[in-house]
């Protein structure tokens, strides 16, 4: 019988996106997993643990509907206080964070993906990933006009004095 592998995914934003279901799919394949999935609360107190769970609910439905084992739990706002508050040694064997990509992640400006690696002590990998529904999809917008032409801006450049 084979060792299954206790791995704890934090993620918020991208906690129901395709990429980590797919990147926690392919680490499924080296060998069983067991997921506990850790959202960090949108706002502090017990209202934003609260408006939490229904997106933590949606996202455990999308990775067993896709045959992973996965339970979950809401922590801190804060999400270094809820690895904080969620890592036990020994508990699990390695941790995924799953983050937006660049710029727009706030968890990255933060490095938190090499401050949970201090912490925790296990292998972290992170997954950049987009969040569900936040990206338009399909053929770009129709213009209404012709686009302007290339010295166009310049006609644009203010009050003359």
């Amino acid at each position: 019988m084979a060792y299954t592998s206790r791995v704890l995914v934090v993620a918020r934003q991208t906690a129901a996106s395709d990429d980590l279901r797919d990147a926690l799919l392919q680490r499924a394949q080296r060998g069983p997993i067991a997921i506990t999935l850790l959202m960090p609360a949108p706002s502090i107190g017990m209202d934003g643990r609260e408006a939490a769970r229904a997106g933590l609910d949606a996202a455990l439905d999308k990775l067993r509907s896709a045959g992973l084992d996965a339970e979950g739990v809401v922590g801190d706002s804060d999400p270094v206080e809820a690895v904080l508050e969620t890592w036990v040694p020994g508990r699990f064997d390695e941790v995924v964070v799953s983050t937006l990509p660049g710029a727009s992640s706030r968890w990255l400006e933060m490095d938190f993906p090499h401050r949970v690696s201090r912490i925790c002590d296990v292998p972290v990998t992170h997954v950049t990933a987009k969040a569900p529904g936040r990206f338009r999809t399909g053929p770009p917008p129709q213009h209404q006009s012709e686009p302007l032409g290339p010295l166009a801006p310049m006609a644009w450049a203010g009050p003359k004095r």
